[in-house]
């Protein structure tokens, strides 16, 4: 029995909550249970398990595998790494899919669950679909029949294989000095020496995984936790510098002035990248992404698609128009021309090392040729997950009538002759998401006023 049942942790793309207070044991084999009944009843296949390395995370995975194999399904538990090599194991072995025990990037006290049926993300309705499967079992509170067998446990270690694989794949033309922060994550165990086994000098920065994050938030995306990163690079004078979220899924990359270099115009280097190679290449981004990068791959021969925020949405969006590439903001790369199409922060890194490695020139010079604009980073205004999408709704009716063009792939993209605004209900947290960017200030004021003013008299009334 669950208690105090938290139907708010069933997200878009995962399920995070409060440790010990919402995901607890007791949930886990709850989940554990609901999961299998997603699974095709006739593929007698195992089901991967691993965790990162957050302090609650073992009793979680305990008791997720206890479950599992309790109800007679077996198990492989690849244990304490992060999230993509999760998804490798089920795309080289005979899996049935996956449930990794991880917040990503949330603090230290969360903890959840990311999940594949085969080889497709557990997202969307399917997550609501398995919470409202618990709360049948919970308030029938029925004993569930004992499984004919116990389900059989197998640990197993993928990182050589792993390691073995990228290294194959990404050879550089040139050694590097690279900075790597795993944030205290699971990633720094396995992308230091991958990195080194590619030619490359790394400088390890909090690649020791320690489950309360000391030393910063384990998010790339927040420009203060890249600082160590940066001072880093410029102090040892290095190629560049990569920083991983908490579960290794996310990539932030600074240059050899320990620039930031966010993830549109990181994504823009990786198009061009791809297109000299498969022209014509479909190439995948979200609407929080600046209009130089859709400018660029068109400009470059490809087809730039604006598409929903959301690695599940991106990983879906991938499979159904055939794109090699795909990429969002907050640092969540997809590669199919080499790869799996899943996102991988550890592998993307190697694909930037990569790109760098052929040119003769500093990563910092790479985007000198790409017209000059301003933007703003990520604004977020809390608003309850009840009334977000309704304030979207809203918004759109009212800037219909703007003089303006609509984009409405994820919430609201109005453009302009010389700029554009982004308003969205952020999946992840009871927030409306907005971005600005335009031609010059005095634009972006103009732009950013309008949408703003709007949101603050919605909210007012």
């Amino acid at each position: 029995m669950i208690e105090n049942f938290p139907h708010h942790v069933f997200r878009e793309y995962d399920i995070r909550g409060l440790a010990d207070g919402e995901i607890t044991p007791q949930f886990s084999q709850a989940l554990a249970k609901a999961y299998l009944k997603f699974l095709p009843v006739n593929v007698d296949l195992p089901v991967v398990v691993g965790r990162d390395v957050r302090l609650s995370g073992e009793k979680l995975q305990t008791a997720l595998i206890q479950a599992l194999l309790a109800a007679g399904k077996d198990v492989i538990d690849v244990g304490v790494v992060p999230t993509p090599l999760v998804y490798y194991t089920v795309f080289t072995q005979a899996t049935a899919g996956c449930m990794m025990v991880t917040a990503s990037h949330n603090p230290a006290e969360y903890n959840g669950f990311k999940m594949m049926v085969g080889k497709q993300s557990f997202h969307g309705e399917d997550i609501q679909k398995l919470k409202d499967l618990m709360l049948k079992v919970q308030n029938k509170r029925m004993e569930e029949p004992a499984a004919v067998r116990c389900g059989q446990l197998q640990h197993l270690d993928m990182r050589q294989t792993y390691t073995d694989f990228v290294v194959q794949d990404c050879p550089l033309m040139r050694p590097l000095k690279v900075v790597v922060d795993a944030g205290n994550g699971p990633t720094g165990l396995l992308a230091a020496p991958l990195y080194r086994k590619l030619g490359c000098e790394v400088i390890a920065l909090y690649c020791e995984p320690d489950g309360r994050f000391p030393n910063h938030h384990p998010d790339p995306t927040i420009e203060a936790n890249l600082k160590d990163l940066s001072d880093m690079v410029v102090l040892h004078q290095a190629d560049l510098g990569i920083a991983f979220d908490g579960d290794g899924d996310r990539i932030g990359v600074v240059d050899e002035k320990g620039k930031i270099i966010w993830g549109d115009m990181l994504l823009l280097l990786l198009s061009r990248q791809l297109l000299k190679q498969q022209p014509k290449a479909t190439i995948v981004s979200e609407a929080k992404s600046s209009q130089l990068l859709y400018d660029d791959i068109q400009s470059k021969g490809g087809k730039a698609i604006m598409w929903r925020t959301g690695h599940s949405l991106m990983k879906a969006k991938m499979k159904e128009t055939g794109a090699l590439l795909a990429g969002e903001m907050s640092g969540h790369f997809f590669f199919a021309d080499r790869f799996f199409g899943f996102d991988d922060a550890t592998y993307a890194g190697a694909r930037v090392m990569q790109l760098l490695a052929e040119q003769s020139q500093p990563l910092s010079t790479l985007l000198d040729d790409v017209p000059k604009v301003v933007n703003t980073p990520e604004i977020l205004v809390p608003c309850a997950d009840e009334k977000k999408f309704t304030v979207v709704g809203k918004a759109k009716a009212y800037f219909a009538h703007d003089d303006c063009e609509m984009i409405d792939v994820d919430g609201m993209r109005l453009v302009f002759e010389d700029g554009w605004a982004l308003l969205r209900a952020s999946n992840t947290q009871p927030a409306l998401t907005l971005r600005f960017e335009a031609k010059n200030d005095e634009s972006l004021t103009l732009i950013r006023d309008k949408v703003m003013q709007w949101l603050a008299k919605e909210h007012s009334e």
